[in-house]
């Protein structure tokens, strides 16, 4: 008896490892067929590769012995509806619930399971979860009826479809609410999809021109940096998917031509689109996708093999649209180029921080307005250094960022690029050449921040050095080389644009000057004290007005006001705090906002004596309402008039005077608040920038399929 019992067992054994097989040898055909032998063989060795039992740094939790009651942290008035469709499965469906009570989520959100006819006790579980809301169907009527019945008990104005096979990560819910309403015209935003044990499973789909379907970085490291930006694809998966509810129920819901599952998702991204929606990859919402932990992978089996079917369905009813897709096996930026206006390297010396100069925020400004206009964006900081913080920042405006190794990746992809920004001299000096050798169709612009060549030669004026005088021609001969030999030269001010028309007739200069938003005044003359001072003292400019006001200009002040106080913002090293160190100065750091002391300072000041360039610590002020008193080089070329939008003082008894009676005068301090406001919205607005981006960039690139712009 039990040999007969082992011999069953044995020939069933046999049997699934042929059907397995079957399907293998039928999966490698297709990938032949679509990606040719080299890329299926890199493939097969991605799939072989053994597999870690799970990634530490992701939290799975407990996925089988899940705590028969717990509490989701939903309301009653929900932003989000989550809907997770089930069907048995009661341990990974609780472990999913489990994992959204675990991190919830700073928007307010609800969970709706729909249960459809399980056979095993997932319905009395179910109501042991407390602030779950459980819908039952009384027979079995698969995924997508699941889904659209889901949808139709919703209360939140946005619905998010998530698969009971997944495990929500921190921030999963927010970040995908942050893209689709970030993003001009996103219809539908999805989540980066990683395995259990790392592997990223999907950062967005392509849909090829026969129908079938690729994850995009299937198998790669969750956190590789080519899948870390947001950016337009064919289509997101349905395991974790957001859509607004009116846009849901226009479309008439998942599609019940392709009942009961497969590519309902790839058919709803189809229908967005044709209203001229965007389908966004949203990779700061994390998910964990046990992939086929429902439904098995066996094509040829069970509901899994309608994911053929469907395919011939899905063809057919968008075969037009198909025909302008790439050909199966086409590298992703091909497949995806119609998505993009154009690709634009930029380089400069660092990652930006926008929190650390004006420089970092006015280039995180440009991206965004880049991406707006639909630029895909590749950045290489040269110092290799890429925190994984920065990157998720600017991965939200679109930016893929470039560890390293600029000179292979230019080889390799140089002639898909449709134009360059090379940032500062430095940068443009050491890959100009080489930009031109690998990206000969690429507009090369040149983005100053500031000259150099200025900056230095009023430093030796100041100093009265003739070695850094000597320094500051040699900085202009060859920052004028670069000029002429790149397409566009950015400068920030019409005093630096002038200067270089009068040295060079024929260069193409452009101003795109500092990129401010006004934040507000948030707070009147009455309820404000105090000074404040922005800068690092790593900047020579800002050092050298830190020792000027410490010894000359704030002991003017407190001797008539003897209880006011300078903070001062930025990075200062503690060498320079001890020699500076005096009565009334306050050293904060660098910090991480600036309203909190935006909101309560009454008067910024801006004593440079030298520099070039416009001064983001005077627009960031004015675009708080914050007064500034300024000297005439700290107020140059941003447009301002003594009195009016600033008050302007050169010596340290006329800067003293000027600070105090902006400090004593509301008359006057509410005029400065106003008109510097004013200034920021007239001068120094995104929409002045992307005049000048739009002008610059037209002919480069290509139009692309969508067609938005930034707010």
């Amino acid at each position: 008896m039990f040999g007969q019992k082992g011999g069953g067992n044995g020939n069933r054994q046999v049997h699934w490892r042929i059907r397995l097989w079957q399907q293998r040898l039928h999966r490698i055909r297709i990938s032949l067929t679509h990606r040719g032998w080299r890329a299926t063989l890199v493939r097969i060795g991605q799939v072989l590769r053994p597999p870690t039992r799970h990634d530490p740094g992701l939290d799975l939790g407990p996925r089988e012995d899940v705590p028969s009651h717990f509490v989701l942290p939903v309301s009653d008035t929900p932003e989000v509806s989550v809907i997770i469709p089930a069907y048995g499965q009661r341990a990974r469906t609780l472990a999913c619930l489990h994992a959204i009570a675990r991190h919830g989520a700073h928007t307010a959100f609800e969970v709706i399971v729909v249960d459809d006819a399980s056979t095993d006790d997932t319905d009395q579980a179910l109501h042991r979860v407390e602030g779950l809301r459980v819908l039952t169907h009384a027979d079995n009527r698969g995924f997508i009826a699941s889904c659209n019945d889901g949808a139709a008990m919703a209360r939140g104005r946005w619905l998010h479809f998530l698969n009971n096979d997944t495990l929500v990560q921190p921030g999963w819910l927010d970040a995908l609410l942050a893209c689709a309403r970030e993003e001009p015209a996103c219809g539908i935003a999805g989540s980066r999809l990683v395995y259990p044990d790392g592997h990223l499973q999907e950062a967005g789909g392509l849909l090829y021109r026969d129908g079938s379907a690729a994850n995009i970085g299937r198998f790669e490291g969750r956190d590789a940096l080519p899948f870390r930006f947001r950016r337009e694809v064919d289509y997101v998966s349905g395991a974790s998917l957001l859509i607004e509810r009116s846009l849901f129920e226009r479309l008439g819901g998942f599609d019940a031509h392709y009942a009961p599952a497969y590519y309902e998702d790839s058919d709803l991204a189809m229908r967005v689109r044709a209203l001229g929606l965007r389908v966004l990859y949203a990779p700061d919402s994390l998910v964990v996708h046990d992939e086929g932990g429902t439904a098995g992978t066996d094509t040829t089996h069970g509901v899994k093999r309608h994911q053929a079917i469907n395919r011939d369905r899905f063809v057919a009813r968008h075969r037009d649209v198909l025909a302008s897709h790439a050909a199966p096996g086409s590298p992703i930026e091909t497949a995806l180029r119609r998505y993009a206006r154009g690709r634009m390297l930029v380089v400069d010396s660092t990652m930006p921080e926008p929190s650390r100069d004006s420089g970092s925020l006015r280039l995180c400004e440009l991206f965004a307005l880049l991406h707006g206009m639909g630029w895909q964006v590749i950045f290489m900081p040269e110092d290799g250094r890429v925190p994984s913080p920065a990157v998720d920042r600017l991965g939200a405006l679109g930016v893929q960022v470039l560890p390293d190794g600029l000179a292979r990746w230019l080889r390799r992809h140089g002639a898909s690029i449709d134009a360059v920004m090379l940032c500062r001299a430095a940068s443009a000096a050491t890959w100009l050449d080489l930009v031109r050798q690998h990206a000969p169709r690429a507009r090369v612009l040149f983005d100053t921040v500031d000259l150099h060549f200025l900056r230095e030669a009023r430093a030796a004026e100041a100093a009265s050095d003739t070695r850094l005088a000597r320094r500051a021609a040699i900085t202009r001969r060859r920052e004028l080389a670069l000029v002429a030999a790149c397409d566009v030269t950015f400068v920030v001010s019409p005093v630096e644009r002038d200067l270089l028309a009068r040295a060079m007739p024929a260069a193409h200069i452009e101003i795109v000057s500092n990129i401010h938003r006004v934040h507000g005044r948030h707070a009147g003359f009455e309820e404000r004290r105090d000074l404040l001072f922005l800068g690092g003292h790593g900047h020579p400019p800002n050092a050298d007005a830190m020792d000027w006001l410490s010894r000359d200009i704030l002991p003017r002040i407190r001797q008539q006001v003897p209880d006011i106080v300078l903070h001062v913002l930025g990075d200062v090293p503690d060498t320079a705090r001890r020699a500076l160190a005096g009565a009334g100065l306050v050293f904060h750091g660098r910090v991480a906002e600036l309203a909190p002391f935006m909101n309560v300072c009454r008067v910024s000041v801006a004593p440079l004596r030298f520099g070039a360039g416009v001064k983001g610590k005077v627009n960031m002020a004015m675009s708080y309402g914050v007064p500034v008193v300024a000297t005439p080089v700290a107020a140059e070329g941003m447009h301002l008039r003594d009195g009016d939008d600033v008050r302007l003082a050169a010596d340290a008894d006329a800067f003293a005077s000027a600070v105090l009676e902006v400090y004593r005068d509301p008359a006057l301090w509410w005029r400065l608040s106003d008109g510097g406001m004013e200034n920021v919205r007239r001068h120094f607005s995104p929409e002045a920038a992307a005049t000048t981006l739009q002008r610059v960039l037209q002919g480069a690139g290509h139009t692309a399929t969508t067609s938005f712009r930034a707010d």
